[in-house]
């Protein structure tokens, strides 16, 4: 009977892995470092940062399409959020809340007739999606107060400016990545 036992070999299950796999978890790491490094900027107003990590999405989204783009966002969200110790916290469901409008808006974008929208377009799109986002879950959650949206186009200017900004890069690293493959 022992050497029965001893004879059976341990059933091992290997993951079969595809290269976009591999795409997925690089630009998600690049996305959750940039969003760990730009936790520790300071913030002038609560929830108003540079959404460097964002220029990620959008280089992915014009590169890789929007289905790998929102698992590069929402790997962001998850990952960032363990790393920084905010998961299930109010700081999390706002990262949420704004990535998930941003994905959103920009799966619209790319159905769109004509997809007109540049990497600038796109960030803009999603910019102002995060924004309104995360504001409209903070008024409704945690500080339902009217006077609260005086705040709103300060908040929507400065993702306007970040939005554009980001897009530049994006674009830059796209055309980049362009010249490179041939």
């Amino acid at each position: 009977m022992m050497t029965e036992c001893r004879r059976r070999q341990p059933i091992r299950q290997q993951i079969q892995t595809t290269p976009e796999d591999h795409r997925i978890a690089w630009l998600a790491a690049l996305a959750i470092t940039i969003h760990v490094l730009e936790s520790a900027l300071p913030s002038p107003l609560p929830g108003l940062k540079p959404g460097l990590a964002n220029v990620i999405t959008i280089a992915v989204l014009l590169q890789f399409g929007w289905r790998m783009a929102a698992w590069v966002s929402l790997l962001r969200v998850l990952c960032g959020s363990l790393l920084l110790g905010t998961f299930l916290s109010p700081t999390f469901l706002l990262s949420l809340a704004g990535a998930g409008c941003s994905i959103g808006i920009l799966w619209i974008a790319c159905r769109l007739p004509g997809r007109g929208f540049g990497p600038v377009g796109y960030s803009i799109l999603a910019a102002l999606a995060h924004m309104t986002g995360q504001f409209t879950l903070a008024w409704l959650l945690f500080i339902p107060h009217p006077e609260i949206w005086h705040l709103f186009p300060v908040l929507m200017t400065a993702a306007l400016l970040f939005g554009i900004v980001s897009g530049i890069i994006a674009g830059a690293m796209t055309r980049e990545h362009r010249q490179c493959r041939t």
